[in-house]
């Protein structure tokens, strides 16, 4: 009786232990299912939207660039995109044959993208509207044909190197193109359609769009015209004496605003590619030398010790020197361009005749504290900040390496490396009354319509020389040019000044040169500044000789097209 008893609780336990236990898992079934179908509901309602949404991107149309007069040198292209839809083709066959046809590709390869299972796969992009029309009236099912941009520059090479370029989705890749990326791509739409649960689109659901939003205009200094005759003032120069290379800057050294940035050769932005070479060559290409190398100025960097000496005051006007062709520094000779000698001359007319031992006395006299202060004072030991990617730094000796030997050197621009645009912006320091600028080609963002959304802006430090020294400078370099070695760069009825350089590379013994010219005008009130370097020019290498009537004939006519009328008598 008593076992009887034991075994019948025990069932009772039993029962009301699994009668419990359903109890508690039904209750938490019921928990789960509230928490889903009330608190979840949005995430889930929206995951089943998304299962039964199909993607298509509605591409953004690219800002255009402009040049200061509102010309487009960066503009966009209408193409097409081409997609199939693998769960939507009724006709296989039919939609790869008519796809080789239109788009002339090979089989193999429409053959593969058609018959991959995915949501939609692309086919081709960028092709021509007329294409992409031809392929719409098919009415293929499974076959989609959305529209697209491609970047069109059309002016081809000029600039090239400035605007840069795109890729494949419409990104910027170089100059301009890049550096003003965040502004120019604009934000891109998309195409909604629903499908059921074999993928095919549910015609009476339609489709709903999420319209692109345009990038911004870019409008920068670059001038179009300015450009054109600067280009061809260096493809000229560049075949007369079969040169490596040929750069050129214009700019406004008040404001630091670039008109021009001529760099020959230069490539086709349509085509940027070049079939045959390697990555290496073809960023040889692409490079910028105005801003992404270095090289040794030469005498167009005695404009900076002739600024440091005055502004310290270890030099004047009338001061007096002796050049008998070279100067001894400590074990080393070294010369003047003139080796007989220039005699006795005063410190103008030493920066008149370029003499080389003249301006080691005055480095000398300054010492290498000094030099150093006013490299960095004059910002040369920074890079300018140009909006451009890839600018390349000064590159100096470590400051305790230096003796006399090697500033000697630094003083008439040898041993050290700079890029043009370092150089034309310290030269726009020394001639604009002292105010380090921040050279530059952005000047504004504009809607489509126009209206500017932002005016871009940028860093002017005063007072990096006097107003003192900055006036001397253009005194002494409008002697140097219309009395001196820079008399070539002289343009009747305009003040202008200038310095100029000849330079050889490393090694020195290849005999190869760089000849190059500085200038600005007018005078007394400079509005432009220009340089000119050609490299490796074959004959006569001076940089007087070669350089110098390159910027002549540019100022002659960049002069007037920036009203500047003549003010000298003749």
């Amino acid at each position: 009786m008593g076992v009887f008893m034991f075994v019948k609780t025990f069932q009772r336990k039993k029962i009301w232990i699994i009668t419990l236990g359903c109890g508690l898992l039904f209750l938490g079934l019921l928990v789960r299912l509230v928490f889903l179908m009330v608190i979840q509901s949005d995430y889930y309602t929206e995951k089943a939207v998304q299962l039964h949404e199909r993607e298509r991107d509605i591409k953004a149309a690219r800002g255009r660039i402009l040049d200061a007069k509102g010309t487009v040198v960066a503009d966009n292209r209408t193409v097409c995109t081409i997609s199939v839809i693998h769960s939507q083709i009724s006709d296989p066959e039919g939609v790869i044959a008519m796809l080789v046809k239109e788009l002339e590709l090979p089989e193999e390869t429409v053959r593969k993208r058609v018959e991959k299972v995915s949501s939609i796969e692309r086919v081709q992009s960028n092709v021509d509207k007329e294409i992409g029309d031809r392929i719409r009236t098919y009415e293929m099912a499974g076959v989609k044909v959305d529209e697209d941009y491609k970047r069109y520059y059309p002016f081809g090479s000029l600039a090239s190197k400035v605007l840069g370029f795109t890729g494949g989705d419409n990104q910027g890749i170089l100059g301009l193109e890049v550096e003003y990326e965040e502004y120019l791509k604009g934000i891109n739409g998309q195409i909604l359609t629903t499908t059921d649960a074999r993928g095919i689109e549910l015609e009476a659901q339609g489709e709903r769009r999420l319209e692109p939003v345009a990038g911004y205009d870019l409008r920068t200094s670059l001038d179009v015209n300015m450009q054109l005759y600067a280009q061809q003032a260096a493809e000229r120069v560049l075949e007369e004496k079969q040169a490596d290379r040929v750069t050129i800057l214009l700019m406004n050294p008040q404001t630091g605003a670039i008109y021009t940035m001529v760099n020959i050769p230069e490539y086709d932005l349509n085509h940027p590619f070049t079939e045959g070479l390697t990555q290496d060559e073809q960023n040889q290409v692409w490079r910028n030398p105005a801003i992404n190398d270095t090289y040794e100025p030469g005498s167009t960097f005695k404009i900076f010790t002739a600024t440091a000496g005055l502004e310290e005051g270890v030099v004047s006007l009338e001061d007096t020197f002796q050049c008998g062709g070279f100067r001894v520094v400590e074990d080393r000779r070294i010369h003047c361009h003139k080796r007989t000698g220039h005699g006795s001359e005063t410190f103008l007319q030493g920066a008149e005749n370029s003499c080389n031992p003249v301006f080691i006395d005055v480095g000398l006299r300054l010492g290498v504290d000094n030099v150093y202060k006013y490299f960095r004072q004059m910002g040369l030991l920074d890079k300018t900040g140009i909006d451009l990617p890839g600018e390349a730094g000064t590159i100096m000796h470590d400051k305790k390496n230096v003796g006399l030997v090697e500033l000697a050197t630094i003083s008439f621009g040898q041993s050290f490396q700079l890029t043009p645009i370092a150089l034309a912006t310290m030269a726009s320091t020394v001639i604009n009354g002292g105010n380090r600028i921040t050279p530059h080609f952005g000047v504004a963002l504009q809607d489509e319509a126009g209206n500017v959304i932002k005016t871009l802006e940028y860093e002017t430090k005063s007072n990096v020389i006097s107003k003192e020294t900055s006036d001397t400078m253009r005194f002494i370099l409008e002697k140097v040019v219309s009395e001196g070695s820079g008399k070539n760069a002289y343009i009747e009825g305009y003040t202008v000044g200038g310095k100029t350089a000849t330079s050889q590379t490393l090694p020195r013994s290849a005999n190869r040169y760089i000849s190059s010219f500085i200038g600005f005008a007018p005078a007394d009130d400079p509005q432009i500044l220009g340089l000119c370097i050609i490299e490796n020019p074959q004959g006569i290498y001076y940089g007087g000789t070669i350089a110098a009537p390159v910027i002549q004939r540019i100022f002659t006519n960049a002069l007037p097209y920036l009203g500047i009328e003549k003010t000298v008598d003749k």
